[in-house]
Order: C-alpha cells, then sequence, then structure tokens
C-alpha cells in the first residue's frame, strides 16, 4: 500500500497527500524542535508491529520489518507536514533484531530501505531519538542481563547508523537499579559503559533521570566519569530531586552535552489529574509546558514530549510557542 494516501483534517493538514517522500534543501540548523515518542495516532498504521518468537520464520521477520519501515516513513512524512521535527523511533521496529534466534541479514536486506529513510531524516533535519525497554541494564548484578543488554545496544545502534544519523541522533536509557549498593551501581554502569560498550554504542548513548532510583545529581556524577551527555526528564525530577530548582537543573544536564551530540534533549511530561503520583499526562497542559519553557528560556534544546496523546500534544506544543524564536517547524528554502 503507498503511505501517501489522503488524510483528512489531522494534525492541521486538510485533504491532500503528504508531502512526497524526496530530499529538500537542507538549511542550517536552528533551536527548537517538539517531538513525541514512536506511535502517530492520525495515520493509519504502526510502525512497532512484532509478532511472538514461537512464530518466527525469516519470511515473517523481514515482512514485519518492511511494514514497519513504511510507517515510519509515512509518520515522518506526517511530522514534517506538521511541523514537528523531534521523533522517538520505537525499539520494536526491527523485532527481536538482538536475540539469538534471529538468523538474517536484515542490515543487508533492509539496507536500501533504510538508506531512502536516514536521506530524508538529514535534508529535514529531523532529530531522531531511541529509548530501549527496561530490560536495558548494564549495571546489573547479573552477567547475563548485562550481556543482552549490550546486544540490544548495539542493534539500536547499528539501526541509528545505517539511516546514516551523526551522533545528533541518541540513544537514552536509565541508569538502572541500585541492588542494594547506589555506589556500586553506579560503579557497576561505569565499568560496563567503558569496558563493554564499544565506539560505535557510545556516539549515541545518553542517559535519563529517573522516578525511582536516580535523581539528576546521579547522573550528572556518571556523566563526569564518562563523557556521557545527561537528558533532563522535568516529570522524573519532580518526583525525585536533591532540592535543585528546574532553571539549575536544566542548566546542569545542558552541560554534559557538546561536540557533534547536536542540542540537549529534554523529555516533558506532567502529573496526570486525579491519578497515582508519576502518571503521565493524557494530554498537554499547555499552562504548565508553557511555564517551563519559560524558567528555561535562557538555554536551546529540543523537546520530546511524554504525552499520551502523542502528536496531538506536539501540535498544541507548537502552537503554544510559535511566538519563540527558538522554534523550528520546518527547512528553509
Amino acid at each position: 500500500m503507498r503511505s501517501d494516501h489522503l488524510l483528512t483534517g489531522a494534525g492541521g493538514l486538510q485533504k491532500g497527500a503528504f508531502p512526497p517522500f524526496a530530499v529538500t534543501a537542507a538549511s542550517p540548523v536552528k533551536p527548537m524542535k517538539i517531538g513525541y515518542p514512536c506511535i502517530n495516532r492520525s495515520v493509519n498504521c504502526r510502525g512497532n508491529r512484532t509478532f511472538r518468537l514461537a512464530s518466527y520464520s525469516p519470511e515473517r521477520f523481514i515482512d514485519v520489518c518492511t511494514a514497519n519501515l513504511d510507517c515510519l516513513s509515512q509518520v515522518l512524512r506526517y511530522n514534517v507536514a506538521s511541523g514537528i521535527l523531534f521523533f522517538r523511533i520505537s525499539s520494536d521496529i526491527i523485532p527481536f533484531a538482538s536475540h539469538p534466534v534471529l538468523d538474517v541479514a536484515w542490515q543487508e536486506i533492509l539496507g536500501e530501505k533504510l538508506g531512502e529513510i536516514g536521506r530524508y531524516i538529514r535534508a529535514n533535519r529531523i532529530r531522531i531519538s531511541m529509548h530501549p525497554d527496561q530490560f536495558v541494564v548494564i549495571n546489573s548484578n547479573r552477567s547475563d542481563v548485562v550481556e543482552r543488554s549490550v546486544r540490544e545496544l548495539e542493534y539500536h545502534a547499528d539501526f541509528l547508523g545505517l539511516l546514516g544519523l551523526s551522533e545528533d541522533a541518541r540513544i537514552q536509557i536509565h541508569v538502572g537499579g541500585v541492588y542494594g549498593d547506589r555506589v556500586g551501581a553506579m560503579d557497576r554502569f561505569i565499568s560496563s559503559y567503558h569496558e563493554l560498550l564499544d565506539d560505535r554504542v557510545r556516539k549515541y548513548l545518553s542517559i535519563e533521570n529517573d522516578d525511582r532510583c536516580y535523581c539528576l545529581a546521579d547522573c550528572l556524577e556518571i556523566s563526569r566519569k564518562t563523557g556521557i551527555p545527561v537528558i533532563f526528564d522535568n516529570f522524573h525530577h519532580s518526583l525525585l530531586n536533591r532540592g535543585e530548582p528546574v532553571s539549575g537543573a536544566m542548566a546542569s544536564a545542558a552541560a554534559t552535552w557538546g561536540g557533534g551530540c547536536g542540542l540537549p534533549m529534554v523529555d516533558y511530561s506532567s502529573q496526570e489529574p486525579g491519578k497515582r503520583p508519576g502518571v503521565h499526562a493524557e494530554t498537554i497542559d499547555t499552562d504548565d509546558f508553557s511555564t517551563f519553557v519559560e524558567t528555561c528560556s535562557g538555554l536551546d534544546f529540543d523537546i520530546m514530549l511524554e504525552i499520551k496523546d502523542k502528536e496531538k500534544s506536539a501540535l498544541q506544543a507548537i502552537d503554544c510557542l510559535s511566538s519563540d524564536p527558538r522554534l523550528i517547524t520546518g527547512v528553509d528554502p
């Protein structure tokens, strides 16, 4: 099925086709970009289809991967047409990519399609990230867990590499578990980073403060010993912190970014009213979002909205920031 089918009114688009999947003229990079993770609910496809391991076959694997990549192409076209230039690609886009059962050279079979998608991403200045699942824990006290985690990170790095993306694309992970010894667990993370991860993984890797185990200060300490950039999560920071104000916390995280890593990435969300603490909002609270951006007005960064209605909130955020000179929503002609 062609992915340039017609949509009516989705994301501000009236009746008409998506822009052609073609390379356009690039322009200088400007901050900031707004994004959302993994799923677009306004298009009629899913880019994270998978299947039961018991039903694996090479043919089924390639069919699912091809459908996922076709959907990714469609979502990226929607995003560009809507001014959304930051996107988190689902880790499930290549199912079981790091599993021993896989006996398919997907890098070769899907290489041409990945190259086409990568050219579109680069030409339209789309910022890309990926966020491996919670089972990726390189500070685990179990060697088998660490080994699987390293393989999964290598898959993510290979995927970004096949798209032809530089290190401004990021793989973000949490530090991991505490295991009754925070200092020892942090040391294991640092050792794994230096000793087990190769250059292609370290090129893309970032860490994020979480809401239960490792606050921003812990991530900054790890960054000082590894050079790894820290992605600041404002919602997690509101739940786990050492009293740092948001503006200072943001500045500290931003200082860990440099070189070719691009602008700092920030994860933004807020509390869903009436739910237990830590439940992400169903839709963006534009007042809270505006306050957050204004609080950090002296910094440049790209914002990933971890809001449950995905692209709908991204469009609201873009509208909310329409007068902010930092916002970029397209490639200049």
